[in-house]
């Protein structure tokens, strides 16, 4: 009788351990961001130093022509998503502003080790490296899926005319804890990031783009995120899309328009704080 109890006991320990110890790389799979696609020739890569000495290296992509005063879109990936790729997407659906996005720390070619607490400490840097590197009128953050989560954090950091979040979650530890019920989350999870928590009291306008079929990120986590903000600009669920799928949607493009329309209608305020 012992001998049946303790079988699924340690079945159960064995596999919450491995969850445990691996759930750095489960989060952060540096080793599935793929090869990006070549950048344009008017491109430039950028490298700072982390607080922690690493270096970081992203990229910059201007706009094919100027025009207007000048908007910096700062672009913060999904977990597995390469930056440069994410760069020239970006590029594309926002093709008068300067893109800046930064490889993560850990995920090649920056240095380090990844962790929430990493990504979440670099984000500033970066915010202070672009603006003094090119001096936007408006600075716009757009965060997806555990990107959302640093860029939140950002906003309530550094002043920014926007805050662009797309399959945004409230609380990553949350977001675990759904997945794996049977496991005492809170006790075995490392990498806290909770940006509805970063968000409370915050006056920078936020916009918020979901799927409604996301597995992911339940409807219910991008829901106590939406309570949690001051000022929600803008707010669209596009009920027939997944959490990856979303980005191929026929009306993703319509909503981001919308969604930064909404967010630079305001007069600019990054220099605010």
């Amino acid at each position: 009788m012992w001998s049946l109890l303790l079988i699924p006991l340690l079945a159960w320990l064995i596999l919450a351990a491995a969850i445990y110890f691996g759930q750095t790389a489960m989060l952060f799979p540096v080793g599935q961001a793929g090869s990006p696609d070549p950048l344009p020739a008017r491109a430039e890569r950028l490298e700072l130093a982390a607080a922690s000495g690493e270096r970081l290296r992203g990229v910059h992509i201007p706009p094919p022509r100027r025009s207007g005063e000048r908007l910096l879109i700062l672009g913060f990936a999904g977990n597995g998503w390469n930056s440069q790729s994410a760069a020239l997407f970006m590029a594309k659906l926002f093709p008068a502003a300067d893109i800046v996005v930064f490889h993560y720390r850990g995920y090649p070619p920056s240095e380090g080790r990844p962790s929430a607490e990493a990504l979440l400490a670099d984000a500033p840097l970066i915010h202070d490296f672009a603006r003094a590197r090119l001096r936007p009128a408006r600075t716009v953050a757009v965060g997806f899926s555990i990107g959302s989560g640093v860029a939140a954090a950002l906003a309530a950091e550094r002043p920014l005319d926007g805050l662009i979040l797309v399959t945004p979650f409230d609380s990553l530890e949350r977001v675990a804890a759904g997945h794996y019920p049977w496991l005492p989350v809170r006790l075995l999870f490392g990498h806290r990031m909770e940006p509805a928590a970063a968000l409370r009291g915050v006056a920078t306008p936020v916009a918020i783009l979901a799927g409604g079929r996301d597995r992911l990120i339940p409807t219910a986590r991008t829901h106590r995120l939406r309570l949690a903000i001051p000022s929600l600009a803008f707010d669209r669920t596009i009920e027939s899309a997944g959490h990856n799928d979303i980005y191929h949607h026929p009306d993703f493009r319509g909503a981001i328009d919308e969604a930064l329309h909404r967010l630079t209608a305001r007069p600019p305020r990054s220099g605010d704080r």
